[in-house]
């Protein structure tokens, strides 16, 4: 019966990911579609400080877009390990690139095309060999989890790295590494994440009719994950006003998620019960996802489509036989053509000195 109701709980979960990028990645649009139809009718753009968006429905339909997004994903932690859950946030990228194809009129390139497919395939991976069952249902359990010596260790290494970038590294570093920034906000993340998952617990047991608000590590993960959240926003932002979003994007992602995954791996020991082909498969997914994610951000702004390959590999170049031109053919040919050039040269030489032309000398 647990292991039905694992699997069950596995799919609910898994549904609300799915759900969350694609509101978050729709959001997106709606807002970007919203700014567009201000700038046509001459409003003061929101960028130079003006606030016309808020009368328009468009925007308010991305803002709600975004927020039931965020509420599927807080919910997906309740049901779902973080293994699976956090990876598939790289769908909301994937989302907003082929719906800004479709309703924008921004052109996806080759390489992005190739982040897509990439993307999707490593999702798909992930699925079929992220861990099935849950472990920890009870905020009890979750208290358990927590005190666990080795998840103590941690959260104190991520405090204390924190701190040291924050305090020391930040005001020396932060405006010329990109890397300062984002690894705050994404060691933090590792942290907030599990306060949502222990809230996602505490929430399931409270429309269960248990006395969770009496129960002081519900607010203690409240606490917590406000501080967690206000750290990341204000350190993720700084991260995108110094420098460019389509390198931000992927790094942040990469760390943040190894950042989710080493903290899942060690409060909730997901991994001592997956085989090594299921541990193997979900790693290779995760980087198969990288891959995609920085193919579809980092060349986004290169016009690089399939009539860019070289000549050796396109249709209208090959032979009439159906074959390449050989690369000996083309050195015979070079060669011939530079023996007559310099058969060429030979001639004129020796007419030159015919004539008593110094010019050959």
């Amino acid at each position: 019966m647990s292991q039905t109701r694992g699997k069950y709980d596995f799919c609910i979960g898994l549904v609300l990911a799915m759900s969350s990028s694609i509101f978050i990645g729709g959001s997106f649009i709606l807002k970007k579609k919203g700014l567009l139809r201000l700038a046509r009718k001459g409003s003061m753009r929101a960028g130079q400080g003006g606030h016309a968006y808020l009368k328009e429905w468009l925007w308010w339909a991305g803002l709600l877009s975004m927020g039931a997004g965020e509420v599927a994903n807080f919910a997906a932690y309740a049901f779902a390990p973080a293994t699976l859950v956090t990876p598939l946030g790289a769908l909301s990228v994937l989302v907003s690139a082929i719906l800004s194809s479709f309703f924008l009129n921004e052109k996806l390139n080759l390489h992005g095309k190739i982040g897509c497919l990439l993307s999707i395939l490593g999702s798909t991976v992930m699925v079929i060999h992220a861990p099935q069952e849950e472990e920890v249902e009870t905020l009890d359990e979750m208290s358990h989890k927590l005190g666990d010596p080795g998840f103590v260790v941690f959260a104190t290494l991520v405090v204390i790295v924190s701190l040291i970038l924050i305090c020391v590294v930040g005001p020396r570093h932060g405006q010329t590494n990109i890397l300062v920034y984002i690894t705050i906000c994404s060691v933090i993340g590792a942290l907030s994440v599990s306060c949502v998952k222990g809230l996602g617990i505490a929430i399931k047991e409270l429309f269960a009719g248990k006395p969770v608000l009496k129960h002081p590590l519900s607010w203690i993960l409240l606490l917590s994950l406000t501080v967690c959240v206000s750290t990341q926003i204000n350190y993720l932002n700084r991260a995108l006003d110094i420098f460019n979003t389509s390198i931000v994007t992927p790094i942040y992602y990469v760390i943040f998620t190894t950042s989710v995954l080493t903290c899942s791996a060690i409060l909730f020991k997901e991994w001592q019960h997956m085989a090594a082909d299921d541990i193997i498969g979900t790693l290779s997914g995760f980087l198969t996802i990288i891959v995609g994610i920085f193919l579809l951000h980092a060349f986004k702004d290169v016009n690089f489509t399939l009539a860019n390959l070289p000549l050796s590999l396109r249709k209208d170049d090959r032979a009439a036989n159906g074959t390449l031109l050989s690369t000996y053919d083309n050195f015979n040919d070079d060669e011939e053509s530079s023996a007559c050039l310099g058969e060429m040269q030979s001639t004129e030489s020796i007419s030159a000195r015919r004539n008593g032309s110094l010019s050959a000398f």
